[in-house]
This record gives C-alpha cells, sequence and structure tokens, in this order.
C-alpha cells in the first residue's frame, strides 16, 4: 500500500495546552470524577499517545480537546486560543481545525466514501466541486480510489477506518484527534491503519487513545499514562517504557496490574 505524505514543515510550538481541567459527570453523591486536575502540554508535528486502562479518562481528555466535552473546572487552549472563552460560532470554527476519529467509524451509513468525506466540506460552505475534488484526493492517500461510490456497509473494517481518516482530514486540520483508532480492527488491518496515522502526522499533530501499549511505543514520540482519572506521567515514548519514574507506570507498563 503507498501512501503519498508531506514532510514535516510545523514548527514545534504549543499547540493543545491543559491546565487544571476537572471533568466530573453528575452531581451530588452520583458524581463520578473522570479527570482530576490535568495539566499537558502537547506540541506540533509530532504523535502523542495517551494509555492507560479502561475507566482512566482517557477518551474524556480527547473529547474536551475539542471541547465535544467541556471541562469542570480548568482551561484547553488549542493554538493559542482558550476554546471556553469562544462563543458559539467561534467554537465551530476552532472545531474545523481538529479532525476527529472515532474507534466505531461513525460514518453516514446512507452516504458513499465519496459523501462521507464531502459532508463536512459542504458544511463549511465549500462548493460540491471543490468538496469532490478535495475528496478525491484524500481517497487518494489513503488508498481507495477505488472505492468512492461504496457505501459502508460494502466496506471492510480497515477500509472504513481510512474512510474516517480521509473525512477527518478534509478541512486541512492541524490537528488530529484519534479515540481508539485500531480499535475495532484485525491486528493486520490496525498495522496498516497505524501506518496511515504516521504519514499523515508528518505535518499535523496526531493525538492517539490506544490501550495497546505496543501501538504507543511503535509510533508515538511522547506518551502520557493515565490512570482513574489522573495523569500519572508523561515524556518521551522510548523513556517513559523504558524507565518509567512511576512505579504505577511500571506496573502497567509489565502487566502487573489490569
Amino acid at each position: 500500500m503507498q501512501y503519498f505524505g508531506l514532510e514535516k514543515k510545523m514548527e514545534a510550538r504549543e499547540m493543545i495546552a491543559i491546565r487544571g481541567l476537572t471533568k466530573t459527570f453528575g452531581t451530588g453523591s452520583d458524581a463520578v470524577t473522570a479527570l482530576r486536575d490535568i495539566d499537558l502540554s502537547v506540541r506540533a508535528g509530532e504523535i502523542f499517545g495517551i494509555i492507560g486502562l479502561s475507566g482512566a479518562g482517557k477518551s474524556t481528555l480527547v473529547r474536551c480537546m475539542n471541547y465535544l466535552e467541556h471541562p469542570t473546572e480548568g482551561s484547553v487552549t488549542v493554538d493559542g486560543k482558550k476554546l471556553g472563552a469562544l462563543n458559539k460560532k467561534e467554537l465551530l470554527n476552532a472545531r474545523r481545525g481538529i479532525g476527529m476519529i472515532f474507534q466505531q467509524f461513525n460514518l453516514l451509513m446512507q452516504k458513499t466514501a465519496l459523501d462521507n468525506i464531502c459532508f463536512p466540506l459542504e458544511i463549511a460552505g465549500v462548493s460540491r466541486k471543490d468538496a469532490i475534488d478535495r475528496a478525491r484526493e484524500l481517497l487518494k492517500l489513503v488508498d481507495l480510489e477505488d472505492r468512492e461510490k461504496a457505501y459502508p456497509a460494502q466496506l471492510s473494517g480497515g477500509q472504513k477506518q481510512r474512510v474516517a481518516i480521509a473525512r477527518a482530514m478534509a478541512n486541512h486540520p492541524a490537528i488530529l484527534l484519534a479515540d481508539e483508532p485500531t480499535g475495532a480492527l484485525d491486528s493486520e488491518t490496525s498495522v496498516q491503519v497505524m501506518e496511515l496515522l504516521r504519514e499523515v502526522a508528518k505535518n499535523r499533530l496526531v493525538v492517539m487513545v490506544t490501550h495497546n501499549m505496543q501501538q504507543a511505543a511503535r509510533i508515538s514520540d511522547n506518551t502520557a499514562f493515565f490512570l482513574l482519572g489522573e495523569l500519572v506521567e508523561f515524556g518521551k515514548t522510548e523513556q517513559l517504557f523504558s524507565t518509567p519514574a512511576d512505579k504505577r507506570t511500571e506496573d502497567y507498563i509489565t502487566g502487573r496490574f489490569g
């Protein structure tokens, strides 16, 4: 499979800054704190892996990064814009620079692969002709140019995820958020999708939630480990996996719990 990527041109500036972020669901005795006082910085032009057990708050954190979930406390700043200070229109515009890739693909079943990719462009006011041109460019990027007329039900899991990646890239986002992007795929297809994400990360930031430590170790530049809503540690992936600073990280990596 051939991919067509661009060389990294983005400077290593801070793209996402999270300060004092807490997210609580429910109130009173039913309240559950999913994230607790998180401070985290993610820089441009990298793949940032987020690992941890189920229920650690990983997916909630990613959804706070584009304000699909609003923090209970704290702030999220993306490319210099504090999301909590934006009005509805401004937030919508900011989100166009943040693509989202889901584990279950979230494709529109009644639309073809081409039209799934065109959809966010048309919402943004792009002409039909320009949207089709961009969609075909992206189908070529993900090696599905011969499947533009196929509906999701006619695609394999890996093909669906590649369409989902293409759709997430439609508006030329500087950031891609990938929430367990290979969780619904077999191991061989997972490797192909990971290689595609590594290729598209050459000119954008990719934040990837994964339960698969091998994936994080293989393609992430930096990695954060979460446990029960707490950011235990983060740093260079090689260092975190070889010499973790926290005993809980070591126990997770070596399989001594979970």
